[in-house]
């Protein structure tokens, strides 16, 4: 059995693997003055860089997690190797022929299970490449072809085709002299009640590799009706193949990620390819799993994501609820990024691979270069439900929304996005604000009750005594004293005030059984008019009040004419127009003007008539109030 490493041999290897090369695989470095280089440790999760890289010396350390060596030493810690292991992966990189002491070759010392099981899925993703050739890979070639991809592009990507059979692959390693433990422990083969099998039969297969080119395992993707299996089967989790760490395409992404600062996240192996074809050389995606908190440290190594520096990362999903939901799971986890994150959503529900075969590579580039703000996407999302157009419905979308803005963990962002709900919704700014404050405080343990809010900003929202001397109620109770008081001055107006007008819940009751009572218009007078008010009441609280408004003085030095009597409804008219106004523009916020346009027109032309409807009531009701 061969013996140790020559140590002249280990010397080479030291100077042939630049530690700064190395390192750049992992993450991404930044002068730091005196020959130095800084980024994120992928030792430990922190905010801002403190792992030092000194080329010239052939070290580095973390001064936050206090880990440092050389190059060997960084190797074998990222990839959980040993000693000789990780000398053996520098030396086959960097070209370096080792010796042992005994004087065996390199080639005939036994190697560590990772060097074997990196070797093992090098030789299958070689053996499915060359069976994507075969004629009974047709089937895989034509899936391929179908989605717009050309012979040179599965060589380019490694896509390879796994036969049929349920013994092709394992015959074929054991040739290679590989054993069926090294197999099994790789993930190329399950185990059955008559022995190890092949665990891809019938499918395409993409390779799938670390930052540092190995293929580590792979994602395979039904072909034929027959398969009961689930759509996509991954490798499962081996030494090598962590799920929750792993980016298919990483290693071709890594570079121009590192140099753009910027990553595009997609869903899929086809999606990946059809970006990278496309001109969208940072598209990378997660392998049969979510994106989670593993992938955003790796990808945030790679992004320098710290507090001095901030890159871009966008989400591609699928347009429908599936592609949304996934969308705003990551709103859960990307305010671990100091990166900006956006979501691009292809309004006709396609995929970026779809998108191309469809209307070509511009479309695709396009629809990356325009996303939304996630936490814009999130909102809204939380919106989409609800019809807005209707007061409940606000009220609903304000309840669902108002935790989301609140999750907003940048405190600078979230007032920004208050005010932009609101106006979004058509609410009064202070509302939203306050909901979403009492979200925050409660820590979205529940949904947040615009009624809470309400009250907060107003005096109530139940049904109680409303305060007589309330300033923001003054100009609804004066309206409504002259309705019950002086019923002949107003009457060409009631009408025209809508419950919408009022705000507290017992003004709104009061005006109510004035209506029900026939309105001042009917004509009833003095006493009996009251009577026929109170004879409407739902119950003693309304009538209280009503009797309350009846025997109030109205504040006027001689009688009240039908000047000052309009001027508190006109008053309340403009307040009422004025609110839809800005549900008006609220709904012009949410169309889309290019994909609507008679809905924007419509919208655009209702919105001028307000406008000139609110200048007729100012100019009809002016009076003293």
């Amino acid at each position: 059995m061969a013996g140790r490493i020559r140590d002249d041999d280990v010397v080479s290897v030291r100077e042939r693997a630049r530690i700064d090369d190395v390192v750049r695989e992992h993450v991404s470095l930044r002068p730091a003055g005196g020959g130095s280089l800084k980024g994120l440790c992928p030792f430990h999760e922190e905010r801002s860089p403190s792992f030092h890289v000194t080329p010239a010396k052939g070290f580095y350390h973390c001064f936050g997690c206090q880990e440092g060596g050389d190059v060997i030493t960084f190797v074998q810690k990222l990839e959980h190797l040993t000693f000789t292991e990780a000398v053996e992966k520098l030396a086959g990189r960097f070209g370096v022929q080792l010796r042992y002491e005994e004087g065996g070759a390199a080639t005939t010392r036994p190697q560590g299970q990772r060097t074997r099981l990196v070797e093992a899925n090098r030789v299958a993703a070689a053996y499915y490449v060359a069976q994507l050739a075969s004629p009974e890979a047709e089937t895989g070639r034509k899936f391929l072809r179908d989605r717009g991809f050309e012979p040179a592009d599965a060589e380019h990507f490694g896509v390879g085709y796994a036969p049929k059979g349920w013994g092709g692959l394992r015959d074929h390693m054991r040739a290679k002299s590989f054993s069926d433990t090294e197999l099994l422990t790789a993930g190329l083969l399950a185990q059955g009640n008559t022995g190890a099998y092949d665990r891809f039969r019938g499918r395409l297969v993409w390779p799938i590799r670390d930052l540092s080119a190995d293929v580590i395992g792979f994602g395979a993707r039904k072909l034929y009706d027959d398969d009961e299996g689930p759509k996509y089967l991954n490798t499962p989790e081996t030494p090598l193949y962590k799920k929750s760490q792993v980016l298919y395409g990483i290693d071709l992404a890594r570079k121009e990620i590192a140099k753009t600062q910027r990553a595009v996240i997609v869903e899929g192996y086809t999606d990946v390819m059809a970006c990278h074809l496309a001109g969208v050389p940072v598209a990378i995606a997660t392998c049969g799993t979510a994106f989670g908190t593993e992938h955003i440290r790796v990808l945030r190594r790679l992004l320098m994501d710290q507090n001095e520096f901030q890159g871009e990362v966008v989400f591609t999903f699928d347009g429908d609820a599936a592609g949304q939901k996934a969308a705003l799971r990551a709103f859960g986890e990307d305010q671990r990024f100091v990166s900006q994150t956006f979501v691009a959503i292809e309004s006709g529900g396609m995929d970026p691979c779809e998108l191309r075969q469809s209307k070509g590579d511009q479309a695709v580039l396009d629809l990356v270069s325009r996303p939304v703000p996630l936490f814009e996407f999130a909102v809204r999302s939380s919106l989409a439900n609800h019809d807005l157009n209707t007061a409940e419905g606000r009220i609903a979308g304000l309840r669902e929304s108002a935790p989301v803005v609140a999750r907003i963990r940048d405190e600078s962002l979230r007032p920004e996005y208050a005010r932009l709900l609101a106006g979004w919704l058509g609410l009064n700014p202070d509302v939203v604000r306050e909901a979403v404050r009492v979200a925050a405080r409660t820590g979205n343990q529940r949904a947040a009750d615009p009624s809470v809010a309400v009250v907060a900003s107003e005096e109530s929202t139940t049904f109680s005594r409303p305060n007589p001397v309330e300033p923001r109620l003054r100009v609804e109770r004066e309206a409504l004293k002259c309705v019950l008081q002086i019923p002949e001055l107003v009457g060409e107006w009631f009408d025209a005030v809508e419950e919408s007008a009022f705000s507290h819940p017992g003004y709104v009751a009061v005006r109510a059984a004035a209506a029900a009572a026939g309105g001042p218009a009917a004509g009833i007078r003095d006493r009996e008019w009251v009577e026929a008010v109170l004879a409407q009441c739902p119950d003693d609280e309304v009538r209280a009040l009503v009797t309350e408004l009846t025997v109030e003085p109205i504040p006027t030095t001689g009688a009240p004419d039908e000047r000052y009597a309009r001027s508190f409804l006109a008053r309340l008219l403009e307040r009422d127009v004025s609110r839809r106004i800005t549900d008006l523009k609220s709904r012009l916020q949410r169309i889309d003007a290019e994909a609507e346009p008679e809905a924007s027109a419509r919208a655009f032309a209702d919105l001028l008539a307000l406008e000139q409807y609110r200048r007729n009531v100012r100019d009809q009701g002016l009076g003293e109030i």
